[in-house]
């Protein structure tokens, strides 16, 4: 992976994609900083998914203000030390507000989200992780992180359609739409060496890997 023409990367996916893990391993390969979402740290996030209508608005504005905390230093992209490598896009925000939030709250949200919104450069390359909803919930379901416990397979199913169609017409940077159910970058070191292979080989402006069983 040539990070030179590439400073700032983002991998995002619904949850379940493998996108942590993934940023994780590219940072490391590459020698990059890397900045990672912090779910664990939403004191409302497991109460979202058990009551969504009662706590959505506290858990979208409390990963709001965290997202903005995170790029608050990231706004001059020339004046990156080294480069970065994150596990979210600040632009997808809204996505789960749309997808959770009343009209009225929705609205609060977007006063506040239009007032806060940092301006971070544009990536120069997003790595789209895509999975079926079953690989994506058989994933959730293995890791058990305490926070993901009351996710179901109908949320999951609309969170993951919301993020097709946020993808389908995002032009702000290069995307890689990685089609993740039979890759495991984890623990098949040969899946990983193929991706970097297909990042470096990039050209266009949307393109798509895609291993089959």
């Amino acid at each position: 992976m040539h990070t030179p023409k590439r400073r700032y990367i983002v991998v995002e996916g619904p949850v379940g994609a493998g996108k942590t893990s993934l940023a994780q391993l590219l940072a490391e390969r590459a020698g990059t900083d890397l900045l990672l979402e912090q779910p664990q740290a939403n004191p409302f996030l497991a109460s979202f998914y058990q009551d969504p209508e009662r706590w959505a608005l506290a858990t979208q504005l409390f990963f709001l203000f965290q997202r903005v905390n995170q790029l608050a230093g990231l706004k001059q992209l020339d004046l990156f030390e080294r480069p970065t490598v994150a596990d979210f896009l600040f632009e997808k925000d809204p996505l789960f507000a749309r997808l959770n939030l009343g009209d009225d709250e929705l609205k609060l949200y977007q006063r506040v989200y239009d007032h806060l919104a940092p301006r971070v450069p544009a990536p120069d390359l997003v790595i789209y992780l895509q999975a079926p909803v079953a690989t994506l919930m058989a994933r959730v379901r293995r890791r058990a992180a305490g926070y993901e416990r009351g996710v179901t397979e109908t949320y999951l199913a609309r969170v993951s359609e919301a993020y097709g169609r946020f993808f389908h017409s995002y032009a702000a940077a290069p995307v890689l739409i990685v089609n993740s159910q039979h890759l495991n970058f984890v623990d098949r070191p040969a899946d990983f060496d193929l991706l970097l292979r297909r990042i470096d080989d990039m050209r266009g402006a949307r393109e798509f890997f895609n291993l089959g069983s």
